[in-house]
């Protein structure tokens, strides 16, 4: 274990100062429970944001919308679609287990916990934070530097 702290130290530092000359991470630290480590794993699994025309179309593939099943009248919603990226839903659902505590998502949280449970009430908070991430990257600014930025 403590040959391996070296390496990883290394890289903290490495993903640190990417996180710091990157305004997109800034911008999307400013929603609650998401930190620099979660801002970088969100732009890299979404990749160009603009690829995405409206932020239901990203949860969507992000595997963070629910499933329906409809024939005529009856409509049947079931689990998440889980489909998209694992890394993302997962990032977004351990920043959701911070944010459902902050007065922006507390009371939505609480309503929807109290109708659906827990689980679900958690995986509806990373849903918005998706969505607010999506809306912060559309900016006109980040727009312009995604363009510019090479593929990776």
């Amino acid at each position: 274990m403590d040959a391996l702290q070296v390496p990883i130290d290394a890289l903290d530092k490495q993903l640190a100062a990417h996180a710091r000359g990157d305004p997109r991470v800034k911008a999307l630290m400013e929603l609650p429970g998401v930190g620099a480590l979660t801002a970088l794993v969100i732009l890299a699994e979404v990749g160009d944001v603009t690829r995405f025309p409206s932020a239901r179309k990203l949860a969507a593939w992000a595997g963070l919308t629910p499933t329906v099943r409809a024939s005529d009248l009856t409509v049947h919603q079931g689990h998440i679609s889980k489909q998209g990226s694992a890394w993302l839903r997962w990032i977004l659902c351990e920043a959701a287990q911070t944010a459902k505590r902050s007065p922006v998502f507390a009371d939505t949280y609480q309503a929807i916990a109290a109708r659906r449970g827990k689980k679900i009430a958690t995986t509806a908070i990373a849903r918005k934070l998706l969505t607010r991430a999506y809306h912060l990257l559309r900016d006109p600014r980040f727009e312009r530097d995604q363009r510019k930025r090479p593929a990776r």
